[in-house]
């Protein structure tokens, strides 16, 4: 099936989610550590048809880019390395912790599970492809 993959990325770890078949929602995949990303990805191509890449790329408050953009430029030119001929996106992802943390509170989640970062980068990258999404209808 056609999916558009959101990529939250950081140092350590990389969330990931993925579209419905139609483009329409984003749901929570999986966190990846950062080392084994472009594995995951290219085991994950296998299975389904990877249409696009949509990457959290981190601004400041005044829209200029953010120390951790150098590190997400250097995953871009890997991705598009591995990917060659998968289109890439860039979202904005200023809040994105932020909104996770409310999602995961209005979704009744305990604080114990809160705290687990695997769970915010996965959601994160959710609300990256989320805004994309929304963006394109």
């Amino acid at each position: 099936m056609d999916r558009i993959i959101g990529i939250d990325y950081g140092r350590a770890r990389v969330g990931v989610a993925q579209s419905d078949p139609f483009g329409i929602f984003a749901s929570p995949l999986e966190t990846v550590p950062a080392t084994k990303i472009i594995d995951y990805l290219q085991k994950y191509a296998l299975g389904e048809t990877i249409l696009k890449f949509v990457v959290g790329y981190p601004l400041n408050l005044d829209g200029s880019h953010a120390e951790a953009a150098a590190d997400v430029d250097i995953f871009l030119k890997q991705l598009q390395k591995a990917f060659p001929s998968v289109p890439l996106a860039l979202e904005d992802e200023r809040f994105t912790s932020v909104l996770a943390h409310k999602a995961m509170i209005d979704g009744g989640m305990k604080k114990s599970q809160r705290r687990d970062k695997n769970s915010v980068d996965k959601i994160s990258a959710a609300i990256i492809l989320q805004a994309y999404l929304d963006k394109k209808k």
